[in-house]
């Protein structure tokens, strides 16, 4: 598994991440919404941790100044 997720995007994933959590964990709390909010931060932060998205991986996409 290469890193495919630049430092950049890395940061906004982590950002999109936390006002995700927050979202579903404080506006949607006890709702399905809350649910699938809660995963998707999850997923965005995993990525952001890893460096790597796999949906970028399928597309082709490298965001990274690393080499392939």
């Amino acid at each position: 598994m290469s890193n495919n997720v630049g430092s950049l995007d890395r940061m906004v994933r982590f950002l999109l991440a936390a006002a995700l959590l927050y979202t579903g964990l404080n506006v949607y709390q006890g709702t399905p919404l809350a649910i699938g909010l809660d995963i998707g931060a999850g997923l965005l932060a995993f990525s952001a941790a890893f460096g790597f998205c796999g949906i970028y991986r399928l597309l082709g996409i490298n965001t990274s100044k690393s080499p392939k």
